[in-house]
């Protein structure tokens, strides 16, 4: 094609257009010139200016060249780069396989749910799991085949693992390339599969996988274990096996986030008059003292003893709520001494006192805009 020739002129649009346009200008007049529409020499001597003018346009480093004064077809026709697929993704938004894929593939990763206990997501601990997943085959060794036979190349694609195929469009006869059916892509066949795998490269087995529990984790933390999942087709790369944690409520512990929370009750008797209580926590017996006068509701907090922070170094707390019960079953002796305490005390009778709502920062506030 010479060089005076102006592509943006063949295809009739502006100088300035954008990809679409160009595109739909190409369709157009491709609907109208292709030789199976129009069968005249001379208006195929068009169309082939006309798929020349798009092959430039279309490409931003050709269109830029030939902006700049410069043919990028080297003057006649459509370049040697031009690819045939490239004309039916245009049409069809798709282009067809590129070469055999490999029998050897990667492997899914894993997913396992495990049950932890407190003690575990405190200090850790070794744990073992059975899995069932797929493993390289020991017959055929992840190949596919029988022993002392071959793999052979495919018949019908001949090693190229596509076969190319002939369509009747709006524009013709356009060629089409898909996967081969006969070896399924592959490029080759196995005629005598492997008995064990039945030609996979792998098969399924029962198998035990050791792994930590890192101290700290919590429910639905997920612990990687690199290349332990299901080996690939072909006895390709395993995949991930992931555990996530699941971890068990405690009959006395409740967790908040790295804090543990727990409820000493005490009789009403011990908390007037102050006590130390043994408390057996999951780091061994720690004292517990109760003050006199100790109120129902208060906490006592104990560093350290909660949970280890995932990422970081130390533990949360271990948070202690004072619990007072009031008896509610008294002998008469019990209700004799009890109404002498409230004797010598001066509780005999119960005066309800409003609370103060003005006491607070606020309050005083308002009063002082109030005497203004």
């Amino acid at each position: 094609m010479a060089a005076q020739i102006d592509y943006y002129e063949v295809l009739g649009v502006a100088r300035d257009a954008d990809a679409q346009e160009i595109k739909r200008a190409y369709r157009k007049m491709a609907r109208e010139l292709h030789p199976d529409v129009n069968p005249d020499p001379e208006v195929q001597d068009k169309f082939k200016m006309v798929t020349a003018a798009y092959e430039v346009l279309s490409d931003p480093q050709k269109r830029r060249l030939y902006d700049g004064g410069v043919d990028p077809l080297s003057g006649g026709g459509p370049s040697a780069g031009f690819d045939p697929f490239d004309l039916m993704e245009t049409f069809f938004g798709t282009s067809g396989p590129r070469g055999p894929r490999p029998r050897s593939q990667r492997g899914q990763d894993a997913l396992v749910r495990i049950e932890v206990e407190l003690a575990e997501v405190l200090f850790g601990s070794e744990r073992d799991i059975t899995i069932e997943t797929a493993i390289a085959c020991g017959v055929c060794e992840g190949a596919g085949n029988a022993p002392n036979t071959e793999i052979i190349t495919c018949t019908m694609c001949k090693g190229r693992g596509e076969v190319q195929m002939v369509q009747r469009s709006f524009l013709g006869q356009v060629m089409t390339t898909r996967a081969c059916p006969q070896c399924r892509g592959f490029g080759n066949q196995i005629p005598n599969p492997c008995h064990e795998c039945s030609g996979d490269g792998r098969v399924r087995t029962r198998r035990t996988v050791a792994f930590r529990v890192p101290p700290g984790v919590d429910s639905g933390t997920r612990i990687q274990l690199t290349g332990e999942g299901e080996v690939g087709p072909g006895a390709g790369p395993a995949g991930d096996l992931y555990i996530e944690i699941l971890e068990k409520a405690h009959p006395v512990f409740q967790r908040d986030r790295d804090d543990l929370h727990c409820t000493l009750r005490v009789p009403m008797t011990a908390a007037a008059l102050g006590i130390s209580i043994p408390l057996e926590t999951l780091d061994g017996e720690q004292t517990v003292v109760v003050d006199s006068g100790t109120q129902s509701g208060s906490q006592r907090t104990m560093p350290g003893l909660g949970v280890p922070h995932l990422r970081a170094q130390g533990r949360g707390n271990l948070i202690v709520e004072v619990e007072v019960l009031t008896p509610t079953e008294l002998t008469g002796e019990q209700k004799e001494l009890l109404e002498q305490l409230s004797q010598l005390r001066g509780e005999e009778e119960i005066t309800v006192n409003p609370v103060e709502h003005n006491s607070g920062f606020f309050g005083r506030l308002k009063d002082a805009f109030a005497g203004r």
